[in-house]
């Protein structure tokens, strides 16, 4: 399913890189495609064990030690009012960066790494309210298929932000 494109001039819309392309780690959420920059992951681990803390946010799922780090989790599905889904063999844990703080984010599974150009990127139409737009970037056309591109800072709020840095102080 992987896409080479031509490369294109860089649109206005702020997504593409200079030279017409970005990649993207694509991620499968209930059923849809979701993607993020490739810059913003830094790693993708197996579901392990992840330590509770109470009294903190429905979609955070806790706290996991990967190699002396102590990182928070939030769940994804949980985050966007999704059903939540037990973790099967294909679920991970992204380790991504947000606003220069590290944490990891609970997906069904990840797909692929794409290369795409800009012109297969639109901007989010005004009508999308399931996922709400503030956490969309564009909808990456594929031959397929339709791939959410997530802006991964807006995922969490100032409030969020500050819950996440209390819960790892």
């Amino acid at each position: 399913m992987s896409t080479v494109v031509e490369e294109t001039p860089a649109r206005e819309h702020g997504l593409a890189k200079t030279s017409g392309t970005m990649q993207l780690v694509s991620f499968r959420l209930a059923q849809e495609e979701y993607g993020i920059e490739i810059t913003r992951v830094r790693e993708i681990i197996l579901m392990g064990e992840i330590t509770r803390v109470p009294q903190t946010p429905h979609f955070v799922k806790g706290l996991i030690n990967l190699r002396s780090t102590v990182i928070p989790v939030i769940d994804l599905r949980a985050r966007f009012g999704l059903t939540e889904a037990d973790a099967t063999d294909e679920s991970r844990i992204m380790v991504v960066n947000v606003a220069g703080k590290t944490i990891g984010i609970v997906v069904d599974a990840v797909s692929e790494v794409l290369r795409v150009s800009s012109d297969q990127i639109a901007p989010p139409p005004p009508t999308v309210v399931s996922l709400g737009t503030e956490y969309l970037t564009g909808l990456v056309k594929l031959q397929k298929q339709l791939l959410l591109l997530l802006d991964i800072d807006k995922l969490l709020g100032t409030e969020e932000h500050e819950v996440l840095a209390s819960i790892t102080a």
